[in-house]
């Protein structure tokens, strides 16, 4: 483990990140859902200053209650998710960081069954999204559990950055993993449970930010082509 045994299985010594835009009513069961699993975690939501919702009693105080905060930064029209968990990163200090969004549901013992995989040298490990055909094969993820060490790596080419920013929004996921799998440090966890209720799956319903996705992933892949020598 990278950086001893300043966490255990509740959740202490973790941060779980949650970048939000929109969707306030995602709020409540994604805290419940952490809650109950790892009690002990801190939470920080970072949110845009251009979100009406932030502007809204009830969400104020669901972000600002308990183990909760929440910051507040410029929208990025592109590379947005990255940016606000690149600044969540920034603005935090303990040894375990969880690369989350608002629409996940975690599975009891998943922190566990992540952390179990934190061998020497490896410093992001895979969830389990209960959804996605490579995630469920164990080739990739998209929720991860990443050491605070390896975050001060950055990212192929640019320090103190996990995500790289250059993305809309797809395939950022694909440079961390492959990255981390390039300096072998990666590990994955297919019993460690986080499940992604993306639409994709019929877990959600669809709504703007989804409809939005296909587009997102042809300029995400060509981004991704063009990149893609820094570590194949």
């Amino acid at each position: 483990m990278e950086d001893g045994n300043e966490y255990d299985e509740t959740g202490r010594g973790l941060v779980i990140l949650v970048p939000m835009l929109g969707r306030p009513h995602r709020i409540e069961p994604l805290v419940e859902s952490i809650t109950e699993t790892v009690p002990n975690a801190d939470i920080l939501f970072i949110m845009s200053n251009n979100d009406p919702m932030i502007k809204s009693p009830t969400v104020i105080r669901q972000v600002n209650t308990g183990h909760c905060r929440a910051i507040t930064i410029n929208y990025q029209p592109t590379g947005d998710y990255a940016t606000k968990i690149n600044t969540g990163v920034r603005n935090t200090e303990h040894p375990l960081i969880f690369t989350a969004a608002d629409d996940l549901e975690f599975h009891s013992g998943w922190l566990k069954a992540a952390t179990d995989q934190l061998k020497p040298g490896i410093g992001v490990v895979g969830t389990n999204d209960l959804g996605s055909p490579r995630v469920m094969r164990g080739e990739h993820a998209t929720h991860f559990l990443i050491t605070r060490a390896y975050s001060q790596r950055g990212t192929i080419d640019t320090p103190h950055m996990i995500m790289c920013p250059h993305y809309p929004h797809e395939y950022v996921d694909d440079e961390l993993v492959e990255t981390a799998k390039k300096r072998g440090a990666w590990a994955m966890a297919l019993d460690s449970h986080v499940e992604h209720l993306h639409p994709n799956w019929g877990k959600a319903p669809m709504d703007n930010l989804y409809r939005q996705q296909s587009n997102r992933m042809r300029r995400g892949r060509t981004i991704y082509l063009r990149r893609r020598y820094l570590w194949a």
